[in-house]
Formats: C-alpha cells, sequence, structure tokens
C-alpha cells in the first residue's frame, strides 16, 4: 500500500476499545491503560493551589461563562487527563517486547491519524515496538468536547468577537488557545506533568509491571514537533542514567521555544500565542519569584532547569549547549526547508550551537509538492506517488538511525 491509502486503514481501523487490533499478518496494535500519579502539581492540583494567579491583558472575567465553564475548570480536576489508553504497535508473534521507541507528537494534537503510518513503518524497519504516549490534555487526554466541531465553532465565533484583533483563532484551536491565554503557566506544569508521566512507565517496565515490555528493554525515541520538546528534556535530564544508550531521531522539531512561529489555525491563535510567549519568555524569572511552586520546580529540579533553558534561546546558553554537547552522538535530525513553525536554521542553531560546534547531524529535506509543518505527508490524490516517496525517503534515514 502506498502512504494514502496505508494512511486511510489506519485511521479507520484504530480505536482505544478493543486490547488488541490486527493490522496485518505481522503486526498489532495493543491498547493499555495508563494513570497518572502526577495530577497534584496541575494548577487546582494539591500540591499547586494556583494561588499566583497570572491575568493577561484584560483583567476580570474576560471570556464569556459558556467558555470558562466548558474549557477553564480546574486542571487537575479533568479526569481525562489522568486516566487514558494508549497504543503500542508491535510484531504480532512477539508477545513481550525487548526494544520499543517512544514516539512523541505535536502540539494541539487531537487523533493519531497521521502518526500511524509512520510508526508502522518505525516498527517494520527496525524490529522495535512504538509506544504512542500521549501529552497532558492532548490527543485522548483532553475531553471529548474540545474536539467537538459545533461546539469549538460557537467558541471560536465568541472568541473572535471578543478580539477582533485575533489571528488565526479556529475550531481546531480554540480550545488550547482559550486555556493556555488564560493560564499560560499550563503549559509549564502539563509539559512537567507529561515527563514524571513518561518516567513513570520506564520505572513499572523496570518493575517487571508492564505486560509486553520485558524490563531491560531497549528505549529509544522518535519525536515531531513539540514533542522534541519533551523529549529533549527527557534525554539532557536522563534521570537514574535511564537513557544513556538510548538514540534519539526528531523531525521538524529541535528548536528552543522562543524561536517557533506557532501561531496558526492548526496550532495556536495570535492572542494566545502573546499571552504564552510573555508568561514562558519575557516574565518568567519574575513569575518565578511570586510562585513559590514555580520556582521550586524549575530551579530546584534538574528537568525544570533543562525545560526553563529551552525556553529560552539567551537562558542559560552555556549549559543548554554543553549537554547538547554531551548527546551529541545519540541524535539525529531532519528538518524541512519550508517548515515556518519550526523553521530549520533555528533548530540548526539550537542543536549545532551558536559556533555550530555541536555535532548533531541535521539533515534539511525539501520536498517537491506543497507541505506544512502541521502536515508533511499531504492525503491529496494527485500528489500521492510523489508523497509516498518522499515519506520512505525520510522515514528510511529515521528507521536507519534507530535501528
Amino acid at each position: 500500500m502506498i502512504y494514502r491509502d496505508e494512511f486511510n486503514y489506519l485511521k479507520e481501523i484504530e480505536n482505544y476499545t478493543d486490547n488488541e487490533i490486527d493490522i496485518d499478518e505481522n503486526l498489532v496494535i495493543r491498547n493499555f491503560t495508563f494513570e497518572s500519579n502526577y495530577r497534584f502539581i496541575l494548577p487546582g492540583g494539591a500540591g499547586n493551589s494556583d494561588n499566583y494567579e497570572y491575568i493577561p491583558s484584560i483583567a476580570g472575567d474576560y471570556e464569556p461563562d459558556i467558555i470558562q465553564k466548558m474549557l477553564n475548570k480546574k486542571d487537575a480536576e479533568i479526569l481525562e487527563n489522568v486516566k487514558f489508553r494508549y497504543h503500542i504497535l508491535m510484531p504480532k508473534k512477539e508477545k513481550r517486547t525487548h526494544a520499543f521507541i517512544f514516539l512523541f507528537h505535536g502540539f494541539n494534537e487531537k487523533y493519531w491519524a497521521k502518526y500511524l503510518p509512520w510508526a508502522k513503518y518505525m516498527v517494520e524497519k527496525t524490529g522495535k515496538s512504538v509506544v504512542m504516549f500521549p501529552i497532558a490534555f492532548h490527543m485522548n487526554r483532553a475531553p471529548a468536547i474540545w474536539s467537538d466541531p459545533h461546539e469549538m465553532y460557537n467558541v471560536s465565533e465568541q472568541r473572535k468577537e471578543r478580539h477582533p484583533d485575533v489571528i488565526c483563532s479556529s475550531l481546531s484551536n480554540v480550545a488550547i488557545s482559550t486555556r493556555l491565554h488564560n493560564k499560560p503557566q499550563r503549559f509549564i506544569w502539563s509539559g512537567l506533568q507529561t515527563y514524571y508521566d513518561v518516567i513513570d512507565f520506564v520505572e513499572r517496565i523496570k518493575m517487571g509491571l508492564h505486560p509486553v515490555i520485558v524490563p531491560g528493554a531497549g528505549i529509544d525515541f522518535f519525536s515531531y514537533s513539540i514533542g522534541t520538546f519533551l523529549g529533549e528534556i527527557l534525554m539532557m535530564t536522563n534521570k537514574n542514567g535511564y537513557f544513556s544508550h538510548s538514540k534519539y531521531a526528531t523531525f521538524c522539531g529541535g528548536a528552543v521555544f522562543n524561536r517557533l512561529s506557532p501561531v496558526s489555525k492548526f496550532i495556536l491563535d495570535s492572542e494566545a500565542n502573546v499571552s504564552l510567549y510573555s508568561y514562558v519568555v519575557e516574565h518568567l524569572e519574575s513569575h518565578m519569584k511570586r510562585d513559590e511552586v514555580l520556582r521550586h520546580y524549575m530551579n530546584a529540579h534538574l528537568e525544570g532547569v533543562n525545560f526553563r533553558c529551552m525556553l529560552n534561546y539567551k537562558t542559560l546558553t552555556g549549559f543548554r549547549e554543553d549537554r547538547f554537547r554531551e548527546l551529541s552522538d545519540q541524535f539525529y535530525v531532519i528538518a524541512l526547508a519550508k517548515d515556518e513553525v519550526v523553521p530549520a536554521y533555528e533548530i540548526i542553531n539550537t542543536l549545532q550551537g551558536i559556533d555550530r560546534d555541536i555535532p548533531i547531524p541535521i539533515e534539511t529535506l525539501d520536498y517537491p509538492y506543497k507541505y506544512t509543518h502541521e502536515d508533511p505527508f499531504p492525503i491529496i490524490p494527485k500528489i500521492a506517488d510523489q508523497v509516498d516517496e518522499q515519506f520512505h525517503l525520510t522515514f528510511d534515514k529515521i528507521c536507519d538511525f534507530l535501528k
């Protein structure tokens, strides 16, 4: 099957309900349940009362009540984010896998369809299983209503009325845009929750508690877009040496946060982007001085320090570049020449450093059809053969590295 047909087939059979979904005679999707132990660090949780309230440019109740009720309840109370299902794609003949690849997705993603052909190809070419682990409040870790087209269209229209100068507000991004506009600190807390969830996942494996992964299984990473932010922090922190021998491949990701351009109808609207940038880049230090919990996590924990150095190109630059230099033989990066969200030159600036003396291999590809960061392999019939060719070119490189 060519890429387009593979995409449509996998999208059709994927679900979270069945424990096992046959892909073909060789491969299977197995579904498992994960429960997070870290809801307490989220706003409204036992460890984060969120007493320090960041107020954006408009004070008070600046969104209609219906939006507040739908999107802005306490994060710690959103149960979908605490207990959820996740996919593992693996060879059908394997009862327990001895090596797997974490797959981390992009920002504001609600469905795995785009990634299923990627995961399938990696299993076929590397022989390793692929764990598709969702970021907090993304995929099925978010309430279904946040993805409801009718509800989100109404919210988007109200948001445009409330903020007439907003750019790129859409039904696709209005949920995450409204939430981050209201509380941009959510970006930090949900990121840390996901980090700790992944560490918990690894530790459960090492204790022999995972039904299809052996305790000593090899762990590698593949990430895309903002998922690379998560993966980089995991690799840089390297809790208990868990990832000392891991390989890390990334596609369309790797730049520090303040060198991204996330305003897009599929990612964030302009109002949310301004609020988020103001909080995590321009005024993070002042927020840390006033917010004791934030200060603790971003200063006293190595993962928090690594998180902070990946937010701003000029923050802890030497520290960041020294760490990437140490990790350089474990990384492989593919960027796209026409990527406007995570530009190739910004990936190079971050990962190869100011002096271009960090030997992380970075390849910049340019496909012969119209593509975007959000959609590198469009499902368009007239270019199906070209897309198939470029998909194989790209993922052959990734799989050769991850073998």
